[in-house]
């Protein structure tokens, strides 16, 4: 027969897995259904990152473990990896074709959810013996619990910290016992390196959880701080082996561009209540769904005379005191290591919800409540529903699977306490548990799958667009001669990753500030606040970036703001200047207020003219405050101004949402901007080409209040750029070779002034002329820089990502120390005598018997 502890892992895992599976077939979702699943972060980050990574592990991506050169025009990838590909499930994305990245991270999300209902139907048994089966049941209530569905299931990096916080507990289990060290250092660096985020979570939970063991036990003091000793030495030998990745993402978030600085506000005690009960959903609250049998459990644990009076208090005191420190700011602060996340304030909500299946486990394996038990633990969750039904987040499907759930719940274990006597659990009383459990908790998925596109961005999975993309990239590439970026009309917020190309696009936590402020003065727009950096489709800007090749795709229809209709996508392609340019008098003035200034100072040359502008209203009367979508400049506002005939127009309004559209003039087209404060800015687009009399007309049809700046118009001489562009070709590297870290250029002979490297100059880069040594790059601008002299005919920068060296030291370090308090153990184990004894092997052979 197979142990208990393994049967229940096993079927916890099933349990998740087919509830979770149930919950997306009445969603309909993704891949049960027409519905996508990717929404937020899972369609702009997970995904497109983990379409990186299966590129990366088949030799197909454009970088390495160092430099990601699709995104941002060269970013860090190191601090990426860490952050959301760190787990070791991650690589399994190899094993799909490609064009079925989506399905890999649903899979990936099952798996992870499997091992953290088995993980936590392991730790239960190892707490305390009980029923296998009901240990699977809490195991499988814990996996799902109303954090995985509402937050996790779209953010499936936090689901390492899922698995982590019972996996941490069974580390504190062997420091109880004294058992060997290593098992547990290899757990604590695997969940470290896996999500060190939620993984911080999870390891505070587990120092309570040992701490509440250590009280309850009451071992003499000498054992018990020898106990504290161990656990304290193996999580910091475990963090230590995981420095090299975790000391990256924290220098990496140093280097960040700024998120949104907030306030810890608590939420209404009713809305907390509420989230306990299936099918409540919020973004704002702390999800603490466990589904209805474990809930009940918990709170007949003070009531349940059959478990000892300090546990009953332990345990329920554990519960409340975390419960508090969800709701008080200096606890709210410790949990999310002293920063209030940009999203969902609650996201340490998981260990919440271990903590109460833990206590729903003592108080069952001490025997099914009894009938005062049950009365009062009912009693509670009347008073509780009572209290969250003034939630607005209690909605009127709630009600019918509340009820059947608690029918199914009380029945079940009122039956159970009733077969206790008998030794055997009655069938019917298990079927009864295992239904409501998987009934609530898929309507429970349900809800929260379709709740979630009812407010959040949505993203179609890899399809014909993609498709499309992709070949006309592959048709394209260059790379290292030129980039070729995916286009201004973004699919996600990561399309270089997911279809291919270099461009300027890129959204991560690690967006870094230099590449966000560079671009925002060079006129690009952004979204989540700046880290979300959108492609700019600029002629000039792609001669500075050396963007050769450009994808223009029709508005992704997917999208709810976009009109039906569009053309195919097109590639167009320019003459570009190297990777590598060479300025013998780089202009040093610093970026201004005008975008198309700032690109002319990059450039190093003169192309556009800004004229003057006027902002009319619906009647064509001047608005002084060029305030539109408001007032008489409601729906029909225009703005005039006069470019050199022929010239390329181009509209820079960063805090305009609506459209654009050149009048008079078969050439233009409109454009879209998009803007909310403080969480979109809208781009600059091209309109089109000047008319012969230079008159311009540009009708507006603005959706929000927006201004249009006085230099919001930019007209461009292409003949210009040109000139400019073969001026820059002609004085830039002969040859450059790009490998993971390394941008390797010939130059020509007699190069003076600066080398330019078309390359953000994020905090990493060292460059070096000839043979002379490497020294920390120089700015120009936001780009590598290196200052040249006659004898220059070469140039190498490298890549090393900041505190990758502290890391590797700690770690080194680390692994050291284990090593040698490994083999000491080994050699004090050996030399430890056997028990001296005066009888003879026949004595005590006997003496056994």
């Amino acid at each position: 027969m197979p142990r208990p502890d393994r049967a229940a892992a096993v079927l916890a895992a099933a349990l998740a897995t087919a509830a979770l599976c149930a919950g997306d077939v009445l969603a309909r979702s993704y891949p049960f259904g027409p519905r996508t699943r990717s929404v937020n972060d899972l369609g702009n980050q997970y995904v497109p990152f983990h379409a990186h990574l299966w590129d990366l592990l088949h030799g197909r991506a454009d970088g390495g473990l160092l430099v990601d050169w699709q995104s941002g025009y060269g970013s860090s990838f190191l601090p990426d990896l860490g952050t959301y590909l760190g787990s070791p499930f991650a690589p399994l994305v190899a094993l799909f074709p490609r064009d079925e990245i989506d399905l890999a991270v649903y899979v990936i999300t099952l798996l992870k959810i499997a091992c953290a209902a088995a993980a936590m139907a392991w730790l239960l048994l190892t707490l305390r013996p009980g029923r296998w089966w009901a240990a699977g049941l809490l195991g499988a209530s814990y996996a799902l619990c109303g954090w995985t569905l509402a937050d996790a299931d779209y953010n499936p990096m936090w689901l390492d910290g899922l698995i982590a916080f019972p996996l941490l507990c069974l580390v504190g289990e062997r420091a109880l016992t004294g058992r060997r060290r290593l098992p547990g250092v290899l757990i604590v660096a695997l969940a470290w390196t896996a999500n060190f985020y939620t993984a911080y979570m999870a390891t505070l939970g587990a120092a309570l959880v040992l701490l509440l063991r250590l009280l309850l036990d009451r071992p003499p003091l000498r054992r018990a701080l020898a106990t504290a000793g161990r656990a304290a030495l193996t999580t910091a030998l475990g963090v230590g082996l995981a420095a090299p990745l975790v000391t990256v993402v924290y220098f990496g978030t140093r280097h960040a561009h700024p998120g949104r600085e907030r306030r810890f506000s608590p939420v209404p005690a009713e809305d907390v209540l509420a989230r306990l009960l299936p099918t409540t959903y919020g973004f704002g609250s702390p999800a603490l769904y466990v589904g209805v049998t474990a809930l009940l459990l918990a709170l007949a644990l003070p009531f349940h005379r059959a478990v000892p009076g300090r546990v009953r208090a332990g345990w329920t005191a554990l519960v409340l005191a975390v419960a508090l420190s969800l709701q008080w700011e200096p606890t709210h602060l410790l949990w999310h290591a002293f920063a209030t996340p940009q999203g969902s304030a609650y996201r340490q909500t998981f260990v919440l919800c271990g903590l109460l299946v833990v206590a729903a486990w003592q108080a069952l394996s001490h025997g099914p409540p009894d009938r005062r038990a049950l009365g009062a633990a009912t009693a509670l969750l009347v008073l509780i529903t009572a209290l969250a039904s003034r939630s607005g987040l209690v909605r009127i499907f709630t009600w019918p699977v509340l009820l059947l759930a608690v029918a199914g719940a009380v029945g079940g274990l009122v039956l159970l306490a009733r077969s206790a006597p008998r030794g055997r659990p009655a069938a019917l009383a298990v079927v009864l548990l295992l239904g409501a459990q998987l009934g609530e908790t898929a309507a429970t998925s349900a809800v929260a799958g379709r709740m979630r596109l009812g407010h959040m961005d949505d993203y179609a999975p890899w399809g014909e667009r993609q498709e499309r993309q992709a070949a006309l990239i592959a048709e394209a590439d260059g790379w290292p001669r030129y980039r070729a970026d995916p286009g201004r009309e973004q699919t996600v917020g990561n399309d270089p990753m997911l279809v291919g190309g270099q461009g300027a696009q890129y959204y991560s936590s690690l967006t870094s500030d230099v590449l966000s402020r560079t671009l925002t003065a060079l006129g690009d727009g952004w979204t989540s606040r700046g880290r979300s950096v959108q492609s700019l489709d600029n002629a000039v800007t792609d001669v500075i970036f050396s963007v050769g090749a450009r994808v223009h795709s029709p508005p992704d229809p997917h999208q709810k703001h976009v009109p039906p209709g569009g053309t195919p996508a097109t590639l167009t392609r320019r003459g570009v200047p190297p990777l590598v340019t060479v300025r013998p008098v780089p202009d040093r003035r610093p970026f201004g207020p005008s975008p198309y200034r700032n690109q002319e100072i990059l450039l190093g040359s003169r192309v556009y003219t800004v004229p003057r502008t006027a902002v009319q209203d619906d009647a064509g009367k001047p608005v002084p405050s060029r305030r539109v979508g408001s007032g008489n400049a409601l729906s029909g506002p225009t703005v005039t101004a006069r470019c050199p005939a022929g010239s390329q127009v181009y509209l820079w309004a960063p805090h305009y949402a609506g459209t654009a559209r050149l009048a008079g003039t078969a050439t233009g087209t409109g454009a879209v901007f998009r803007f909310e404060h403080p969480r979109n800015r809208a781009a600059m687009a091209p309109l089109g080409t000047a008319p012969d009399s230079g008159r311009l007309r540009i009708r507006l049809t603005p959706k929000l209040p927006g201004r249009i700046p006085p230099g919001a118009i930019g007209c461009l001489d292409t003949a210009r750029l040109r000139t400019a562009a073969a001026h820059l070709t002609s004085g830039g590297a002969t040859h450059v070779s790009v490998s993971d870290g390394t941008v390797r250029a010939v130059l020509p002979a007699g190069s003076k002034g600066t080398a330019v490297v078309a390359v953000p100059r994020i905090a990493g880069w060292r460059c070096a002329t000839g043979d002379r040594p490497a020294r920390p790059a120089g700015e120009y601008h936001g780009l590598v820089a290196v200052p040249l002299d006659a004898a220059s005919t070469s140039l190498t920068c490298t890549f090393h990502p900041p505190g990758l060296r502290l890391g590797t030291t700690v770690g080194a370090a680390s692994l050291l120390t284990l090593v040698v308090l490994t083999a000491l153990t080994a050699v004090r184990r050996r030399r430890v005598p056997a028990s001296p004894t005066t009888t003879s092997p026949r004595e005590r052979e006997t003496a056994a018997l």
